[in-house]
């Protein structure tokens, strides 16, 4: 008990702003130029601590060696200042192009996946920070080269710029790195199903088949702009619940697209104050798309909108598909057990205060396998695969979760009967293989 009470304290309250956060592409790339501004102030704060020093003390050869030194490193910095928006530039059309062959070869839906990529923001984020730094430091260069009456010599910070662009060079060759991999379909599958799993392990696995729901008393209806259900702060119901001693259950599924004036959430076992409403109306969080952060679903819309479109023919890539295929598998597998349908959020006493609908298993399945199925019957490579999986996932089903797979291996059969007219293709067609054509 205390690992799952654990589970709803600060970091779930912290979570959902983590993640709108993750979404947006401004956020690394501002807080770097601030830190870099904190940095260069610091070392202009200790490079004018050393000529007072040293002007203290008497030492105006060894000031004049600091000048002398700092003179030859500001060609370097000039160059750096022009350069680095040349790379800002190469960085910002390899996204482009990225971007632009993800939507094009995979699915729409995949963009976000470049748009979190931590490498990519962290490489446009230094390059901007090194900028913004070669420009501090060359204001920094006085005029003035008599020792006795110089301000400051920018040799630290001249040390802090050249230390900037190792680091950029280091993170523009990761950058290209992994934005090469993320052009490769088996890499974007192998994230998707990457994130969706994240998705699962936040979920809470343990339903008490006793507890009841008390009484309804009441509804709070939608009042924002309309949208995707992206998220909830699931610490933050879970405290107004707490405080006025309430069960508050979520109507819509995550991802449901939701108009003003629908039901939001309903309340049992009493009634929400008007103030401790706004609060709860505020913990609710409508984008314009979905999100992995709390969407069971959306990683399977992604893997299956990866599949129907390598099987149109104007694709035509049935390979694709069955890696595809095999991670619907995998995670189809992963909650073949698991219970579905609602999960209970609790409070850090163990007492159940909010109750959130998730897909059920049936519904799951049907996302991950039905357009799929629909589209594979001219590949006898995705109707292999496909009916291996449900062979296996039929041997990992308990009893009254198998018929779904049934009805699917059923309609399968009757597809592929109705379109192969041989039938030494049909069997050959029909006949499990975890590789499609091995």
């Amino acid at each position: 008990m205390s690992d799952t009470i654990s589970a709803y304290r600060r970091p779930r309250l912290l979570s959902p702003v983590r993640e709108h956060l993750r979404d947006n592409f401004w956020f690394a790339p501002m807080a770097a130029m601030v830190l870099v501004m904190l940095a260069w102030l610091a070392a202009s704060a200790l490079d004018s601590e050393v000529v007072r020093q040293l002007q203290a003390d008497g030492d105006f050869d060894q000031l004049s060696e600091l000048v002398n030194v700092t003179e030859d490193i500001k060609p370097v910095i000039s160059t750096v200042s022009s350069a680095m928006m040349t790379f800002i530039g190469v960085v910002f059309s390899i996204s482009l192009v990225a971007v632009q062959m993800a939507s094009g070869q995979f699915s729409p839906r995949v963009v976000r996946i470049f748009v979190r990529s931590r490498i990519t923001k962290s490489t446009f984020a230094v390059f901007l920070a090194t900028f913004v730094l070669s420009l501090a430091v060359l204001s920094s260069y006085e005029s003035e080269t008599d020792p006795r009456l110089i301000g400051t010599v920018p040799l630290v910070q001249s040390l802090l710029t050249l230390v900037m662009v190792a680091l950029s060079l280091l993170l523009f060759v990761a950058y290209v790195n992994a934005t090469l991999r993320l052009m490769r379909v088996g890499q974007v599958v192998e994230r998707i199903a990457g994130e969706a799993f994240r998705t699962l392990e936040r979920q809470p696995g343990a339903w008490d088949p006793e507890w009841e729901l008390p009484a309804e008393s009441g509804v709070v209806r939608y009042a924002g702009r309309a949208g995707v259900l992206r998220d909830v702060n699931i610490a933050r119901l879970v405290l107004v619940a707490r405080r006025h001693s309430l069960v508050v259950r979520l109507i819509p599924r995550i991802g449901d697209f939701v108009v003003p004036g629908a039901p939001l959430l309903a309340v049992h076992g009493g009634d929400v104050p008007g103030r401790a409403s706004m609060t709860v109306r505020s913990s609710v969080s409508v984008a314009a798309e979905r999100t992995f952060h709390q969407d069971l679903g959306f990683g399977l819309r992604q893997l299956a909108d990866i599949a129907l479109r390598a099987l149109s023919p104007a694709v035509n890539d049935p390979t694709t598909a069955v890696q595809c295929l095999d991670r619907i598998m995998q995670l189809l597998a992963a909650v073949v057990s698991q219970p579905l349908g609602a999960v209970q959020h609790r409070d850090a006493k163990g007492v159940v205060r909010l109750v959130q609908p998730v897909p059920e298993w049936n519904d799951l399945v049907n996302l991950g396998l039905a357009e799929v199925r629909g589209c594979a019957v001219g590949s006898p490579q995705v109707t292999r695969r496909l009916m291996a999986v449900l062979d296996d996932l039929a041997a990992l089903a308990p009893e009254g979760r198998v018929e779904v797979l049934a009805h699917h291996r059923e309609l399968l059969v009757r597809a592929v009967e109705r379109a192969v007219p041989e039938a030494a293709d049909r069997v050959f067609a029909l006949s499990p293989d975890h590789q499609g054509i091995g």
